[in-house]
């Protein structure tokens, strides 16, 4: 199970790449997002990856900071900008959500840490609540971040695979963001299972939801008439 988010890492930033190679070469401040999304994505996973060889409390915040708590949101926020172009409403929530993301970013990093024994064998997943201390307000902007996130980037993945399919057109759009959202909530999914005691299959959650975005996306974005457009 160690060795899955080596495999995580390459697949998202694989993905960040892509993503944003088509925001350079089209434009839309949705794709931009996205790519920030992902690129916490696999800051995460790779905090993973070292985690995994030795321990460094600077690394675990990073951990905890891009994959706990912004990861989700961004990727949401991402969508958000997708499917409300007109008015100023996700300029502004991109504001807030960048506001909230520094004040995230500041209370995880200045919490004093907490000395325990780390074994590198186990999942970090498993351990960190050892090591960090979270303030009420850290927890409570982690649901909030958590829930913003998964609304936004499901809810919209699946509206527009509702769109597509009504019209019965773009079918490739359709089926790609049936794995978008299904991808999404596979971490969601790892968590609730890491909460069952099966901390190891977190990393497998985080694996397959990269797979499947990364699927999606490309399904989503083939064809003459792009998501992009």
């Amino acid at each position: 199970m160690t060795y899955i988010p080596y495999l995580s890492t390459l697949v998202t930033f694989a993905f960040t790449a892509a993503v944003y190679t088509r925001y350079y070469r089209r434009g839309g401040m949705h794709l931009l997002i996205w790519a920030i999304g992902l690129l916490f994505y696999g800051i995460g996973t790779l905090s993973e990856v070292i985690l995994s060889i030795t321990f460094n409390v600077f690394v675990l915040k990073i951990w905890y900071v891009t994959g706990a708590m912004l990861t989700a949101a961004w990727l949401g926020m991402g969508s958000v900008h997708l499917l409300f172009r007109k008015g100023n409403a996700a300029q502004i929530l991109t504001w807030i959500l960048t506001a909230v993301s520094v004040l995230a970013f500041v209370l995880v990093m200045i919490a004093p840490a907490l000395s325990a024994s780390f074994d590198i064998a186990r999942p970090v997943s498993e351990q960190y609540k050892e090591f960090l201390t979270r303030s009420g307000l850290t927890i409570f902007l982690t649901i909030i971040l958590n829930i913003y996130g998964t609304i936004t980037l499901v809810g919209g993945a699946i509206y527009s695979a509702f769109l597509f399919w009504r019209k019965k057109i773009l079918t490739n759009r359709m089926f790609g963001n049936v794995l978008i959202a299904a991808g999404a909530l596979s971490p969601a999914m790892g968590g609730t299972l890491l909460k069952a005691g099966y901390a190891d299959m977190l990393y497998v959650s985080e694996f397959i939801g990269a797979i499947l975005m990364f699927i999606g996306f490309v399904m989503a974005t083939s064809g003459k008439s792009e998501i992009a457009e």
